[in-house]
């Protein structure tokens, strides 16, 4: 133990997953992209959005959340 109050910070290295999208969820997405820019006034490129997407629809994902709780503990 060092005593600093903040701990160690955890791996931060990005990960890069290729992926395919159908034409219709490719659109989608696009479409999004200018619902965000339309919104906040700031264009996002979907590559940039898509891991906040992710990330927010495991975060509200009850049931993944406890089973990934379950498995840490």
């Amino acid at each position: 133990m060092s005593g600093l109050r903040l701990a160690r910070l955890p791996d931060r290295t990005p990960v890069k997953i290729t992926i395919s999208l159908s034409p219709e969820l490719n659109q989608a997405l696009a479409d999004y992209g200018e619902l965000y820019r339309e919104s906040y006034g700031q264009q996002e490129p979907v590559q940039e959005l898509i891991p906040a997407m992710l990330a927010s629809y495991l975060e509200g994902d009850k049931a993944f959340a406890r089973r990934r709780r379950g498995r840490a503990g």
